[in-house]
């Protein structure tokens, strides 16, 4: 059996036997003003961050969810795309597409904004979208990448690029590993399905998006996750996984390099008022600007500019 059709078991498992706290610590809902989650769906809510982020759900997106689950993150899609087939969820696994629509139904009887055609459930998966080239605005998946070996990342990765418009977000929440998973664990096809070894490095995660053609990363959020300790992972220290949520824009990369935003500000020490290096960059003494890392560490070598540590949260207004 691949990993794959071992999944695939797994998550038919679990959608017909919803196990609370099995696989990914469940992440908390979006608090949304007239939004209520059914408990079964909240139940169901296997991920291990949010992909959730408003600021990217203007002005009605088609939104395309990989791995529909319990249709948790689906229900909070359509809260901002409150039309028939504004959120296409993309799932392969037949108990969990019934399980999911199950859920939305019941949804629709506790919020009454909400019809259940604003999702509609496609069969499919990451590797083979059901949609035409740049047909989306939001590509998005929860805890779902993190399992795929990487020939197969790559192949889910540039899949979303294709499928999204110029300009369009591929919207993650993954868990990373703090230093490469040993060898006997990431081989544990049932542990990969449970989201604890298929993890990558933030290093090794973030050059997978760029590789894909993603011109520009932006990290929301980054915290712990899941500590796999020595005894029960047969380790020789323990191995901490964090959670990482970040945005990736289809946008060209830039021939320096893509911008990877991390929470870095650039603050200017010196004796004039403004710092300009006639590359784009306009500092004003004293005051913090955004910066990705790339920029940062161009500045970082000029002097009179001090740069800050990465707060592993950015939410825009900053430069590359």
């Amino acid at each position: 059996m691949t990993y794959l059709e071992t999944a695939a078991e797994f998550y038919s498992e679990v959608a017909q036997t919803p196990q609370v706290g099995l696989c990914c610590v469940q992440s908390s809902p979006l608090q949304l003003p007239g939004l209520k989650i059914p408990c079964q769906m909240q139940e169901m809510n296997y991920g291990c961050g949010t992909t959730v982020h408003p600021a990217e759900l203007v002005a009605e997106p088609t939104v395309l969810y990989v791995g529909v689950g319990g249709g948790l993150e689906a229900l909070q899609f359509a809260y901002f795309s409150r039309r028939p087939g504004g959120v296409i969820a993309v799932e392969p696994v037949a108990a969990m597409q019934e399980a999911a629509a199950r859920n939305l139904t019941l949804a629709a009887k506790e919020n009454s904004w909400f019809e259940p055609s604003f999702v509609e459930i496609r069969q499919g998966d990451a590797f083979s979208l059901p949609v035409p080239d740049q047909s989306v605005d939001v590509v998005a998946q929860n805890c779902l990448f993190n399992i795929f070996e990487p020939a197969d990342l790559t192949k889910a990765l540039q899949e979303a690029l294709r499928v999204l418009k110029p300009g369009g977000r591929l919207l993650m929440s993954d868990p990373i590993a703090t230093r490469p998973i040993p060898e006997h664990l990431r081989q544990d096809e049932r542990l990969r399905a449970m989201c604890l070894s298929g993890a990558l490095t933030y290093e090794e995660y973030t050059q997978h998006l760029v590789d894909a053609g993603f011109g520009q990363v932006e990290i929301r959020g980054r915290r712990p996750y899941r500590l796999l300790d020595c005894q029960s992972y047969g380790l020789e220290a323990p191995l901490l996984l964090e959670s990482l949520d970040s945005v990736s824009f289809k946008v060209p990369i830039p021939e320096d390099g893509a911008c990877i935003f991390t929470g870095k500000t650039a603050i200017y020490t010196g004796m004039e008022e403004v710092f300009d290096d006639s590359a784009g960059h306009v500092l004003q003494r004293g005051v913090p600007a955004a910066v990705c890392d790339k920029t940062a560490a161009k500045l970082a070598v000029l002097g009179d500019i001090l740069i800050t540590d990465s707060t592993w949260h950015y939410d825009g207004g900053g430069c590359c």
